[in-house]
């Protein structure tokens, strides 16, 4: 390793020699003093080195362009003008990489950069402190989402990315050539998590990407993002909504925890509730009108809508259930005494939605209705309605949109932030 620390490990080796690497973040020269602030992902650390202290060759080196990578190796001493409370007094400099263009934006955070600026050079974004908190927060929840379901007895899979057929019905769906076939990068894992259910794996989950062809300019919306879903036979829409309700509080849990400096850079703090209020569609529609908000049964919420309803609730998390089954995916489960309502629901976080779920219809020949009630041909979804003819258990999963979840934990404004190389209508590089 070209490292013996990280910056914020050189804390606890005072007198000690070490070799830390990262970039120099700011350099200055002020004849025979010289300070090279070294940054990697832990954290700052200023080289300090005096002329006629320090070997010639050494001295020179402290004089680098900002963002030059490199290793240096010295002694820690305590500093009571540093930042970090420490020092490194250098004692060999190697340059790892050199640049050789420009810089696109300024790193300190002097001169702010434009969002596009930064997400075009989104590999010099990410040496910001903010940034990098950003995905140190994404990974604590990524992680925390699969030990709290393995810890519940799931399985994780991997489900395939290309489909023949829309997953959740409608035509916006991104084409592939496949051969001499046409396929369609797949909108949801959904009808494959449900298969392995039906063959008998029970309880599982995945990370997996999915892909919307819509042409929408949101600030929540992305035409690629990660969903962290799970599904489980035997079950009702209640037994999910458990399962759901324990994932998210552990994924809060895990990142209040172990994320304490990242959300305070951030500038984000977190409450783990004991419990989240569930709120039937009906009862929230009947809100929203009390409190001057036109709304009629039968029309999903949109931003202002959910918006108004967290200024109502107050509530950081709330689950709405029972919706009409017009509005929902084809495959959710209409309730046997009104079939205008399925079992169905929502995971609404800081007034944003960010999980969706059902039991799902089990049932070949309600499948088949379902589909036709809204145009689609069953046709085209036979090798799925298939497999719930030789034996099918009730089940139920959800889905929690990675992208959606950090934004609100870091209270970010806009959901390409959450995404390391978002894809929007407009963006399909780096």
């Amino acid at each position: 390793m070209q490292r013996t620390h990280y910056v914020k490990d050189a804390i606890s080796a005072i007198g000690k020699t070490v070799t830390v690497a990262g970039w120099a973040h700011e350099v200055r020269d002020i004849g025979k003093v010289r300070f090279i602030q070294l940054r990697d992902k832990t954290g700052i650390v200023q080289v300090f080195a005096k002329k006629d202290d320090t070997p010639p060759f050494v001295f020179e080196a402290m004089v680098q362009p900002k963002e030059t990578v490199l290793a240096i190796t010295g002694i820690v001493k305590e500093s009571k003008i540093a930042k970090s409370g420490i020092e490194i007094i250098p004692a060999e400099i190697k340059v790892l990489g050199s640049l050789s263009a420009k810089v696109p934006f300024e790193l300190t955070g002097k001169v702010p950069a434009e969002l596009d600026v930064r997400l075009d050079h989104r590999y010099v974004d990410l040496r910001r402190e903010e940034i990098y908190s950003i995905f140190r927060i994404k990974s604590v929840a990524a992680n925390a989402f699969r030990q709290s379901l393995i810890s519940q007895g799931f399985e994780e899979i991997h489900p395939t990315s290309l489909v023949a057929a829309a997953t959740e019905g409608g035509a916006e769906l991104f084409e592939v050539k496949y051969f001499e076939k046409q396929a369609y990068l797949a909108q949801s894992p959904q009808l494959y998590k449900q298969l392995a259910v039906v063959g008998g794996m029970d309880k599982v989950f995945m990370t997996s990407p999915v892909f919307r062809a819509e042409k929408h300019n949101t600030l929540t919306h992305l035409n690629e993002v990660v969903q962290m879903d799970a599904e489980m036979g035997f079950c009702s829409d209640e037994d999910a909504l458990l399962v759901l309700e324990k994932t998210f509080l552990d994924i809060l849990g895990e990142v209040s925890k172990n994320c304490k400096h990242e959300l305070e850079v951030v500038g984000s703090k977190l409450v783990v509730p004991k419990k989240i209020v569930r709120h039937s569609y009906s009862e929230l529609v009947t809100t929203l009108n009390d409190a001057g908000v036109k709304m009629k049964w039968g029309e999903d919420f949109d931003r202002e809508k959910e918006a108004k309803l967290q200024e109502i609730l107050g509530e950081e998390a709330y689950f709405i259930t029972r919706w009409p089954t017009a509005i929902r995916a084809f495959y959710s489960m209409p309730l046997d005494e009104d079939p205008k309502i399925c079992r169905a629901y929502d995971l609404v976080y800081r007034g944003l939605e960010i999980s969706s779920g059902a039991q799902r219809i089990h049932i070949p020949e309600m499948l088949i209705k379902q589909l036709e009630a809204r145009g689609e041909n069953s046709d085209n979804f036979k090798f799925y309605i298939d497999a719930f003819r030789v034996g099918a258990p009730p089940h139920a999963g959800w889905s929690i949109g990675i992208e959606r979840l950090v934004m609100k934990m870091c209270n970010l404004s806009n959901i390409r932030e959450a995404a390391l190389f978002p894809r929007d209508r407009h963006r399909l590089t780096p």
